[in-house]
Formats: structure tokens, sequence, C-alpha cells
């Protein structure tokens, strides 16, 4: 069981997922992370959250928001919807669970940069309607890029993210 953290349940982001990692930091716990690809799996670890008292990360890739949208649909953007879907979905029901739910996009690479790009317009439509964005992290992989490269490209998506106060994680 996690001691009380000062940070309200549901989704964080911002300056409450910073408190989130200190706290957890401080006190010597990880906050586990599960890649999901239905609102069954989204549930269920939230309830498993619940139950043990602890924070949970809740992650999404490109294929899991292709899996959200329908393995069927063929549009390009369609893995962006579903990551969309899945992060409106985790918004809606984290409330409830009583716990600090931790929103993150896992492993961005660079052919998958229309998705993450997807994710981000949701992210700043979000912010402009609420004061926070949809995610509280993103991830970018691009380690099989020249580092030079993979700088540029994360300064270039950093610079946006950090008006919204979202975490990015980079490798």
């Amino acid at each position: 069981m996690v001691t009380a953290c000062d940070v309200p349940p549901g989704v964080v982001t911002g300056d409450n997922l910073l408190k989130l990692l200190k706290h957890a930091k401080d006190n010597g716990y990880a906050i586990p992370a599960f890649n999901c690809t239905t609102t069954s799996t989204c549930n269920a670890v939230m309830e498993a959250g619940k139950k043990l008292n602890s924070p949970v990360m809740i992650q999404v890739s490109n294929g899991g928001g292709c899996y959200f949208a329908g393995k069927s649909t063929k549009d390009p953007n369609a893995a962006a919807a579903g990551a969309v879907s899945m992060a409106l979905h985790v918004r809606q029901m984290a409330p409830y669970y009583g716990i600090p739910v931790v929103l993150h996009s896992d492993h961005c690479a660079k052919k998958l940069l229309p998705w993450f790009d997807g994710m981000l317009e949701a992210d700043e439509a979000y912010f402009k309607q609420y004061g926070e964005p949809l995610y509280s992290s993103h991830m970018l992989d691009l380690s099989e890029e020249p580092d030079e490269e993979n700088i540029a490209i994360c300064v270039k998506y950093f610079e946006r993210l950090v008006k919204m106060k979202i975490w990015l994680e980079m490798e």
C-alpha cells in the first residue's frame, strides 16, 4: 500500500504529476505501467490500483491505438483516434477509482510521428477547453536515429508540450 499523497484522484498532469513522481521517489516505490488495448484492460488496471491504494500508469502504443480503433480500420489516423478514445475513457472513469492515474503514450518511433501528432493535437484541443492536456506524458523513441536528428525532433515537440506541462520521455 502506498502512503497518502497530496494528489487528487483521476488523471494527473503538470504540477500534480510532478508531485506524484516526487512522492514515489521520496517514499521508495514505483508506479506500475500497463499498456492497454481495451476499456476492460484500462478498468482492470484502475481497479487493481484501487485495491492496492496505488497510483497507476496507463499507456497506449501505436498498435494499442489501432486496436482501440478497431483492427479492420485502415485509415492512417485510426491509431491516433484510438489512442484519444482510450484517453477519454480513462479520463471519464479514473475519478471513480479514487487513485491518481498517469496517461502515457509509449514508444513512438520516427515512422509513427503522425500518430504522435494526432495525440498532440488532441492534447492541445483538450487543453484549450479544460486548461490541462488530455495526456500526462508522451514518449518519443528515436533511438534508431542519429543523435542530432533525435534531439532536434524532440526539441521541436518539447516546445509544444511544455506549454501544457506535458512530460516528454525521450529515448
